[in-house]
C-alpha cells in the first residue's frame, strides 16, 4: 500500500481562506467541497440576484453600499450575507443560502459586532425557513414582530454577541 495521499477515490486540496484568520487548510474527502467566505465583488451580482430573487442592478448597488460576504464551494457562490452598522447595532440586511451556509455566514456580522461591542439584528420573513433555522441555531432570540414587506409579515431577531453559539 502506498503511504502517500491521495488514496484512490479520495480528493485532497489545499486552500487559503481569507477572513478573520488567513490560514491554509487541507480538505480531504470524497468530494472537495470546502466552504470559503470572501468579500463580494461586482461580478457576483448576477448570482446574488438569483439567490435573493432581486434584479442584478440592485445587487450590484448592494455590493458597493454595504458589507457583503459570500460563501463559495468549489468557486460557486452558494450564499451571501449583507450588513451595516447604525445606531449601535449591526443590521443584517440580507441573508441567503442553505441553513448550514447561513449559519456560517452569520459568523461574519457577529464577529464584527463583537469587535465593536454591538448587538446584531435581522428580520426573517415567514417563507425563509432555511434562514430561520440558521438564525435560531446561532443563538438569536425572537424579539417580536417586524415590519411587513410587500404584505408579508416578518419576525425581528436579536443577538447580543456574548450569547452567540459558536
Amino acid at each position: 500500500m502506498h503511504a502517500g495521499l491521495p488514496w484512490p477515490g479520495i480528493t485532497v486540496s489545499i486552500r487559503r481562506v481569507v477572513g478573520a484568520i488567513d490560514t491554509p487548510f487541507i480538505c480531504v474527502g470524497h468530494t472537495a467541497t470546502c466552504m470559503e467566505i470572501r468579500d463580494a465583488v461586482e461580478a457576483d451580482a448576477g448570482r446574488l440576484a438569483d439567490l435573493a430573487d432581486s434584479p442584478p442592478d440592485v445587487m450590484r448597488n448592494l455590493v458597493h453600499d454595504r458589507t457583503v460576504r459570500v460563501a463559495t464551494e468549489d468557486e460557486d457562490v452558494v450564499g451571501f450575507v449583507s450588513y451595516d452598522a447604525k445606531q449601535g447595532t449591526v443590521h443584517v440586511t440580507q441573508l441567503a443560502g442553505t441553513a448550514e451556509v447561513c449559519e456560517r455566514l452569520l459568523e461574519e456580522p457577529i464577529a464584527f459586532a463583537e469587535g465593536e461591542h454591538m448587538g446584531v439584528e435581522l428580520l426573517v420573513a415567514a417563507d425563509q425557513s432555511e434562514v430561520e433555522t440558521a438564525v435560531e441555531a446561532t443563538g438569536f432570540s425572537d424579539s417580536g414582530s417586524g415590519p411587513e414587506f410587500a404584505g408579508e409579515s416578518t419576525v425581528r431577531y436579536r443577538l447580543e454577541p456574548e450569547t452567540a453559539q459558536r
